[in-house]
């Protein structure tokens, strides 16, 4: 099974994302954050990327649309040598400002919706969809179960809760 590796934002946004490392590069360019030099870089290496790269939203412009693929993310494949080589001076520029990156290794990336020879794009993995463990049913005494607050006792994943009301 093949291998793929993201780099990202070791924070959330405030859309609660975590930004890959071009658009970190890109947020450092849009609010203009960038010394002259860095700009120039940044510029020249967003052209040779869009020139030997496909950028997956050009062929399915839905591939990133938040209600049909929520959370959809790039992934390089860790065959993706050259494309891997290209990141780097982008995760350089993002340590010279201080722009906190974390590095994803996975084989199971989530479920993919495009794929090319040097990348995909998947939906992450859910904890409904697919945790692959039965949810833990605490007992709970009699006695203490009425203090409970409906919203904190434990459910299976897969089944509708009911509210007070009687509607999920």
């Amino acid at each position: 099974m093949e291998n793929f590796v993201r780099y990202q934002s070791a924070v959330p946004n405030r859309h609660g994302r975590y930004p890959g490392v071009f658009a970190l590069a890109n947020g450092l360019r849009d609010h203009a954050i960038l010394t002259a030099e860095d700009a120039e870089w940044h510029q020249e290496a967003n052209l040779r990327a869009t020139t030997e790269y496909i950028d997956p939203s050009s062929v399915d412009p839905d591939c990133y649309d938040q209600s049909r693929n929520p959370g959809a993310r790039a992934w390089f494949s860790v065959d993706a040598v050259d494309a891997l080589a290209m990141t780097i001076p982008y995760l350089d520029l993002l340590d010279r400002y201080d722009v906190p990156w974390v590095q994803l290794i996975s084989r199971t990336p989530g479920r993919i919706i495009y794929s090319d020879a040097v990348q995909v794009v998947a939906v992450p993995h859910s904890y409904c969809d697919d945790w692959p463990f039965p949810t833990p049913q605490y007992l709970i005494p009699t006695e203490t179960a009425s203090r409970v607050p409906s919203a904190m006792r434990p459910v299976s994943p897969r089944r509708s809760v009911q509210s007070e009301h009687g509607r999920a």
